[in-house]
């Protein structure tokens, strides 16, 4: 998200198959750990940025995005890629 606000990009969606982080970003805040300061960190930039917006998928609908994860998960095993969140 702070990607996409930093290049000024609007009306993004972002897509997830995950539901229960779906239903989570739905929710009042709660910051009871780590996990509840990052989905504090997003609901405030989905707050701030009103052309964004999160939307469940199912896999099926996701499946390209998974295709092509699995690819490059197998070009380079050993790789591993983490989310970072900054605060803005």
């Amino acid at each position: 998200m702070l990607w996409c606000t930093q290049r000024g990009l609007g009306q993004v969606r972002f897509e997830s198959d995950a539901q229960v982080v779906i239903n989570r970003l739905a929710k009042s805040p709660v910051q009871d750990s780590r996990a509840g300061a990052i989905f504090q960190e997003v609901q405030r930039c989905l707050a701030e940025q009103e052309e964004f917006s999160v939307r469940f998928v199912g896999r099926r609908s996701n499946r390209v995005a998974h295709l092509v994860a699995r690819k490059a998960l197998s070009l380079y095993p050993t790789t591993s890629v983490r989310l970072i969140l900054w605060p803005g």
